[in-house]
């Protein structure tokens, strides 16, 4: 997990990464102030090197001398070996109430020059002109002045006079398509309920860094905001990726082509709550889906304590839904494996607890209420594998980091008929404390589609802080917790018999926390 700074007021903020010849460059605000926009280089997504600052605020008098915001860096399509930075600025004099987009340019990705912004009165010969509109804006970035690129009055909130009095106009995401680019960024529709009115805002690239309104690329009509808008293309369908303030998780909409309506699957949900602001990177591999996660109440305060964990492979599966996968980075982690041929029940054996083992197959039964049987080894770090599959009715689970005299740990539900997953922190608090004595917090809950009731392959990561759950190769739990930090790990079962096969369990390497590389356990 990398984070700001250890133990200070500060805590990172949107994230945005680029990979260039083997490095991976992240982006990130840095919170509360938004004072500047910081740079930290990795070749593996583990370990990161905080170099030189990328942008500031700007001097008093400046569009953006008050706050930076969420950028987006990209390839200058015009300019071959030239980077673009899109970035959002709130100035003093307004007081902050209206966010606008600037940009900056760079040649090497470590030293950014921003750009100055002017605007032209012309009409623009594309079909998104209407009859008798007089002639519209054409924000161009080229230093003739400084004046940032804000919304157009016929199509979004442009005024702290309407909706909430306070201007969205953030999150820049720019998308090129064959010879046409777009820059999206998230808006807000001049009509309806004042609180559904949130979407993602586009304005197209007519020219090399001149860009015109347009109307909105989606607006569901449900949400005040969608923030951080990400666009991509997978096996010819268009994806349109959003976080969602009002539940804190990153949902996705799919449509075969620009200017179609936007459509929902059943599930869009790409993350469970606490993951927010996803950004896409394109690498070797594919594309990366990256986020911040808040620790504690779902992530309901996303201004304090924020981490980076490591990133999911972004996947379309054969009916066309995209998924989030594991990092295969986490095969390099690796230290060695753990011991898989031994395991005892957690707390003392009643009649219908059993364990055993045979060919490779454990059988696991209780019958009498809860057991959990525990491997040999203790670990802090480690990935389990493994295929569940439930003989009868009951519930089951896992549980790790835990301590075999208190039996304080986590422990994780699995609800293999419906497909749920709840992971809960359960220990003992201070002596004669009472009631609070009892120490028990649900982390965080994800669903999945079970298309064999009773059975799921999972693979279990517990990483430093970083806790990832995958079941049947698609990520539903990931989060961060350091309440326990090392401890048995288990099968549970209660008042059921299980077949567990397939089993493989990996101890991996500590994260490490230095003045070179800013990681965090």
């Amino acid at each position: 997990m990398y984070s700001e700074t250890t133990g200070s007021r500060k805590t990172l903020g949107d994230v945005d990464i680029i990979y260039h010849e083997g490095i991976y460059h992240l982006f990130h605000l840095v919170l509360p102030n938004h004072d500047y926009i910081a740079h930290a280089v990795s070749d593996d997504c583990f370990h990161w090197r905080r170099v030189e600052n990328a942008l500031h605020i700007g001097d008093p008098g400046s569009w953006d001398d008050s706050m930076l915001w969420t950028m987006h860096v990209g390839p200058d399509p015009h300019h071959p070996g030239r980077w673009r930075m899109f970035y959002t600025g709130l100035s003093r004099r307004d007081h902050g109430l209206k966010q606008r987009l600037g940009m900056a340019t760079s040649d090497n990705l470590y030293t950014w020059k921003k750009s100055s912004v002017h605007w032209v009165d012309r009409r623009s010969d594309l079909p998104y002109e209407l009859p008798g509109r007089p002639p519209q804006p054409t924000y161009q970035f080229d230093g003739k002045s400084a004046y940032p690129v804000g919304p157009d009055p016929l199509y979004y909130e442009s005024s702290i006079d309407e909706g909430r009095h306070w201007v969205s106009w953030r999150d820049p995401f720019y998308y090129r398509d064959n010879d046409r680019g777009w820059l999206l960024c998230a808006g807000r529709v001049k009509d309806g309920p004042v609180v559904r009115r949130g979407c993602v805002a586009v304005m197209e690239e007519t020219a090399p860094n001149q860009f015109s309104p347009r109307p909105p690329l989606h607006h569901p009509g449900l949400y005040d905001d969608i923030e951080v808008p990400n666009l991509l293309n997978l096996r010819g369908e268009y994806f349109l990726i959003g976080s969602i303030r009002e539940d804190a998780k990153i949902r996705y909409w799919h449509t075969s082509e620009i200017g179609r309506p936007w459509q929902s699957y059943d599930d869009n949900v790409l993350l469970a709550s606490g993951n927010y602001a996803g950004r896409i990177c394109h690498d070797d591999k594919g594309v990366l889906l990256w986020c911040f996660f808040t620790p504690g109440d779902d992530g309901a305060d996303r201004t304090v304590r924020n981490l980076m964990p490591p990133p999911k492979r972004l996947m379309c599966d054969p009916n066309g839904r995209l998924r989030v996968e594991s990092f295969e980075g986490f095969n390099d982690r690796v230290t060695g494996p753990l011991a898989i041929n031994r395991l005892g029940p957690m707390k003392t054996a009643r009649p219908g607890d059993s364990v055993t083992c045979d060919d490779g197959v454990l059988t696991l039964s209780s019958y009498s209420g809860f057991q959990a049987f525990l491997f040999n080894d203790d670990a802090d770090c480690f990935r389990l594998q493994a295929t569940i599959r439930m003989i009868d009715q009951g519930k089951c689970g896992l549980v790790f980091r835990i301590n075999r005299s208190t039996h304080d740990g986590y422990y994780l539900s699995l609800d293999l008929k419906k497909g749920v997953a709840q992971l809960r922190a359960w220990g003992t608090g201070d002596e004669y404390s009472g009631e609070t004595m009892m120490q028990f917090q649900t982390l965080q809950s994800g669903f999945w589609y079970n298309p064999v009731a009773g059975t799921a392959e999972l693979r279990l990561i517990a990483h430093g802080s970083y806790i990832e759950l995958t079941i049947n190769g698609r990520v539903i739990l990931s989060l961060a917790d350091q309440i326990f930090s090392r401890g048995a790990l288990g099968i549970y079962a209660e008042s059921t018999k299980l077949e567990v096969s397939n089993v493989k369990l990996d101890r991996l390497t500590s994260p490490v926390q230095s003045d070179e590389h800013l990681t965090v356990g």
